[in-house]
């Protein structure tokens, strides 16, 4: 069995594959980190995010949404500063936007139970052997950007929302020549009874 042929040839690439991407994610805050690190990916490829991914880190105060939702002009000039990171002003102002609006849905329902109720808690399984076949968004990712954006979430578009619905395993897209296909598989959590 071989891996999904996105995965290299660069080590990180394959670590991702092999130990992150489609692993079922139910954490809040490690959900949101996802979704960030996908808004900044828009219009570069995802090897330039995780390359930097433990700078963005470093300069986003390892992700807490309740310290970036404080955040004002005087953070968003030290992030532009950054070259550590993408210096996108769009982007960076949206991360805090969206670190508020993390903070609505959270204290409401919990942001893991928002995202994962589209799913009824298990993840998708789509079952293709080959990724020509996978389509780049789908009818959810479009619901889900749409409802995010309604609770105030920028850079969250219908292509951005697929590939992190991948990322976190509410899809699981690996191939089912893939071995990492039945493994992630195997970590769902069935939803309570």
């Amino acid at each position: 069995m071989a891996r999904c042929d996105w995965a290299g040839p660069d080590q990180i690439y394959i670590d991702y594959h092999d130990t992150e991407w489609g692993v079922p994610e139910y954490d809040s805050r490690a959900l949101w980190e996802k979704l960030v690190l996908d808004g900044f990916q828009a219009g570069l490829s995802w090897i330039t995010i995780l390359k930097k991914r433990e700078n963005f880190r470093a300069a986003f105060a390892d992700f807490d949404p309740d310290i970036i939702a404080g955040w004002g002009e005087t953070d968003i000039r030290r992030l532009l500063a950054d070259p550590g990171i993408i210096r996108h002003r769009g982007k960076i102002a949206a991360t805090i936007t969206n670190a508020q609006a993390w903070q609505r849905i959270e204290a409401d329902q919990g942001f893991a139970t928002f995202l994962w109720s589209y799913v009824d808690g298990v993840p998708l399984q789509t079952g293709l052997a080959d990724r020509s076949a996978m389509p780049t968004q789908s009818a959810l990712s479009v619901q889900i950007s749409k409802d995010l954006k309604k609770a105030g979430f920028k850079f969250c578009g219908p292509t951005i929302v697929y590939a992190f619905m991948e990322a976190t395993g509410l899809i699981n897209n690996h191939v089912t020549t893939c071995p990492r296909h039945a493994a992630c598989a195997a970590l769902a959590r069935l939803p309570a009874v």
